[in-house]
């Protein structure tokens, strides 16, 4: 596999340019869709767990593109509580799309960007173009202090959901509660807060053994 570079690019979005970050491993398998966290509490497409996210399927050979959310860094309008962020990262897949060609699409999201990429699953399954995978870390369900309370969509089974055990911001117990009506499996790393301190690496390593070839 060839190096991968890290690009900036800016594309039009529906009310406004929309900053992504583009890893492309060149001649990819396919195309993932990383989303960040919470841009109240500073979630930016730099967060460490969607740059691991990032690099973790670039490794795997997937073009992986991270927008930044309304208001936040070079991406216009004004954040919308996951609705307009549905329409933007719908828009970020169309024109990856282009750039890489209608390649299997892995979503990918952290804490308000796996709830969002929740609704953007549902969206693809809508239209007839499911998602190949889902990968949700500190997926945001239920009631999470300082934002809201997350109605979060159901996801396929084969969904890898990665938890903390010593998540501060959304509590094991929302995900496991959002989780058991679906039969779900959670996957909880022992210890780990909800920005995975110093366990980067065990996220990149779940998501890693749990892939297909």
């Amino acid at each position: 596999m060839s190096l991968v570079r890290e690009e900036k690019i800016l594309i039009d979005g529906p009310v406004g340019q929309i900053e992504v970050l583009m890893d492309n491993p060149g001649a990819p398998r396919g195309i993932a869709l990383v989303a960040h966290p919470h841009p109240i509490g500073g979630g930016a497409a730099t967060n460490k767990v969607a740059h691991t996210l990032a690099r973790t399927f670039a490794a795997l050979g997937y073009a992986a593109f991270r927008p930044n959310f309304r208001s936040v860094g070079g991406t216009q309008g004004e954040h919308d509580e996951g609705i307009g962020e549905t329409d933007d990262l719908l828009c970020v897949l169309d024109d990856a799309r282009e750039r890489c060609g209608h390649l299997p699409v892995v979503l990918a999201g952290f804490s308000f960007g796996a709830f969002v990429q929740t609704r953007v699953a549902k969206r693809m399954e809508a239209a007839g173009h499911p998602a190949q995978r889902l990968v949700l870390v500190g997926t945001a369900a239920g009631f999470v202090e300082g934002t809201r309370n997350y109605d979060t969509e159901a996801v396929p089974k084969d969904a890898i959901v990665i938890h903390g055990s010593a998540d501060e911001t959304v509590p094991l117990d929302n995900v496991l509660a959002w989780a058991e009506p679906q039969d779900l499996p959670v996957i909880v790393v022992p210890g780990a807060d909800h920005f995975f301190h110093r366990r980067l690496h065990i996220l990149r390593e779940i998501i890693t053994h749990n892939w297909r070839h």
